[in-house]
């Protein structure tokens, strides 16, 4: 019996050795990632976000797990807004945000079905996401025209190059032999620098918030919890003090 825990620890050692780089490799580790600084209890800001997603993302990209009515009740959104600016596909608001792209065809063009987004912010992180948009070159090799610093080899086109334009992939070399990597500009797109960043923020901070729509309530609940404590223990300590008092 004793012999049986140094084999089950170094199952799990062997696992763990085995799983870690490709864990490391599905995070896009070894290009540094920038700093998403999304907040999704900015509700102007899911709002932006959830227009760009269904104008620009769900073409290809479902949101398979949210549902219009509760997209619209936690955005603040009325249903005539709902119907008329994000309902594109769908018929009735109970209905999930499904792409109407045959996944056979998307799998054919794309080499894979492009996949579902709802926990893609879970699953990869805001800043993995953040930084992928705003990273795509110009890679002739490829047969969409471009590649990603993030995700090399990615299958997916620069969807959103008409506002970023057009980058080119830079290698520099310093005195010491250390290689670093920076984006030149090629072509320029319809927003500036600052305007592209705020939109792929927007887009990534929806993207958080279908991770875990209860997060906005968790939030809104979270304040009222702290103010109940704070009192209770206002309460508590003036109650300790009263019965206390005359204990030397």
């Amino acid at each position: 019996m004793p012999d049986k825990f140094p084999r089950l620890a170094a199952s799990f050692l062997l696992a763990a050795m085995i799983l870690t780089p490709q864990l490391s490799y599905g995070a896009g580790a070894g290009y540094p990632l920038d700093a998403a600084l999304n907040d999704v209890g900015n509700i102007a800001s899911l709002q932006r976000g959830a227009r760009n997603f269904v104008n620009y993302c769900m073409g290809c990209h479902s949101a398979q797990y949210v549902r219009f009515n509760r997209l619209a009740n936690d955005l603040q959104i009325t249903e005539d807004q709902l119907v008329n600016n994000l309902m594109f596909a769908a018929e009735k608001p109970h209905e999930t945000m499904q792409v109407a792209m045959p996944a056979d065809d998307s799998a054919r063009w794309f080499g894979q079905a492009p996949p579902d987004l709802t926990l893609i912010a879970r699953s990869r992180g805001t800043d993995y996401l953040y930084t992928f948009l705003r990273t795509f070159y110009v890679d002739d090799s490829k047969p969409t025209g471009v590649n990603n610093l993030v995700l090399e080899g990615a299958s997916m086109p620069h969807v959103l190059w008409e506002l970023q334009g057009m980058q080119r992939k830079v290698v520099e070399t310093d005195e010491e032999g250390h290689e670093s990597i920076r984006l030149e500009t090629v072509t320029e797109g319809s927003m500036s620098a600052d305007e592209y960043d705020q939109f792929v923020r927007d887009i990534v901070n929806f993207l958080d918030y279908t991770g875990e729509p209860m997060q906005l309530e968790r939030q809104r609940l979270g304040y009222w919890v702290l103010a109940f404590l704070l009192v209770f223990g206002l309460f508590s300590y003036l109650l300790k003090s009263e019965i206390w008092k005359d204990v030397k």
